[in-house]
């Protein structure tokens, strides 16, 4: 009997798959749990993997490496997709498709089985970061073949084989949830017209139910990635938990988007990250005091190049690869703390400190100076503003010529 590692989350899609694929194969279903902060209690998603046909169930615990080698390369280059999504979601698949890998190689499974959608970017970062490391195994999708055609439908199924799943047809969203965020699809937000309901939020306040009092935190980066909070050194799961907790009680982190997707049509979606947010915010915040403005505005152009593959499933690419090496020498220098103030969802820079400013009081404010001389800005304006003058004789001589017939 062939074996298929199932990407096995509890959820909706994969808690009806392990019986569909019984069903329609003769196979022996492997359930792969794989953890990167969802919440969930892991035993019990194992034991419902196995009531419902699974013969071995893998837990697999990589919060650690999904922050160590995904989210702090995220930050360091500030990656957001469309000016707006830290990407959650995105950054989760690449270290998932790699367990899956290797659980299938420890089982001698030919088949990885995944319960992504047909119309979502999912199904290629599974897929394409599976093939960078076996190209020969082979993919089932049920989405993409079953007659099942709706989440609807998928709950109709469930309750037809009596299978338990965490939804309803009442409170149907599309949700990822893991350590960096929690991602809401689907419902009522498929309609444009409709403001989101708060009372969806896992992880965050409403701003306007936040509490009155602003909370300062400040945080302390060795070379762009976070390394303390409040002066207390941290783990890093622990750095992304702290934050969730501060960025949560403030009404911080939450985006509602109108994305577009990889597979060519426009998706909206609400994220709540707000951790991700105060990291991004005081990151940024440290770079603008360290990074000299060429190296600033080059990140800046290399962080959306960087923000589309992460987003299209191009993690394990040399193009990516080597933007990451890049971002590596910019952040050198990246190294001191910046506090924040967070109040009903907004975040507000409260002071920076870093021995590697390249910001000078004496040269920058308004005093005399040893370094500036005011009349050395004249030659500069005059070389600096030469191709402009040369543009304006030009065109006034050829006025002139047209005036004279010539």
């Amino acid at each position: 009997m062939e074996k298929v590692i199932l990407a096995y989350s509890g959820g909706l899609d994969t808690s009806i798959i392990v019986t569909w694929l019984k069903e329609n194969y003769d196979v022996e279903v492997i359930a792969a749990c794989i953890d990167v902060g969802q919440g969930e209690d892991m035993e019990a998603i194992k034991e419902k993997a196995i009531k419902t046909g699974a013969s071995k169930v893998y837990v697999e615990d990589l919060k650690e490496e999904f922050v160590t080698k995904y989210l702090y390369n995220a930050i360091k280059a500030g990656t957001l997709y469309e000016g707006k999504y830290l990407l959650g979601t995105a950054l989760a698949r690449p270290s998932m498709a790699k367990r899956l890998v290797e659980i299938a190689h420890a089982e001698g499974a030919k088949y990885i089985c995944h319960g992504c959608t047909g119309k979502g970017n999912d199904q290629v970062r599974f897929e394409v970061g599976i093939a960078a490391f076996d190209p020969s195994i082979k993919i089932i999708a049920p989405w993409r073949i079953w007659d099942i055609k709706s989440r609807e439908d998928a709950i109709d199924y469930a309750e037809a084989k009596g299978i338990d799943i965490p939804v309803t047809k009442e409170k149907i969203y599309s949700r990822d949830k893991n350590l960096w965020h929690v991602s809401h699809e689907g419902g009522d937000l498929e309609d444009l017209k409709n403001e989101h309901k708060t009372d969806m939020y896992l992880m965050t306040i409403p701003p306007e139910k936040a509490k009155d009092e602003a909370t300062y935190v400040e945080i302390y980066f060795e070379k762009g990635v976070p390394v303390k909070i409040n002066g207390e050194e941290i783990s890093p799961v622990g750095i992304i938990e702290t934050l969730n907790k501060l960025g949560g009680e403030n009404g911080i982190g939450v985006i509602d988007i109108l994305e577009n997707r990889l597979v060519g049509m426009k998706s909206r979606g609400v994220y709540e990250t707000p951790g991700g947010t105060i990291l991004y915010a005081a990151h940024k915040e440290l770079e603008y005091a360290t990074l000299e403005k060429d190296s600033l505005h080059y990140k800046q152009l290399i962080a959306q190049k960087y923000a589309e593959l992460v987003y299209n499933g191009l993690w394990f690419t040399t193009l990516r690869e080597s933007l990451d090496a890049f971002v590596e020498t910019t952040q050198k220098n990246v190294t001191g703390s910046v506090k924040l103030k967070l109040y009903k969802g907004n975040i507000m820079v409260a002071g920076i400190d870093t021995p590697y400013a390249l910001y000078e009081e004496s040269i920058s404010s308004f005093g005399a100076s040893n370094m500036y001389d005011h009349k050395d800005s004249e030659g500069f304006i005059n070389l600096f503003g030469l191709p402009c003058k040369i543009n304006a004789l030009i065109k006034e001589k050829n006025k002139l010529s047209e005036k004279l017939g010539r």
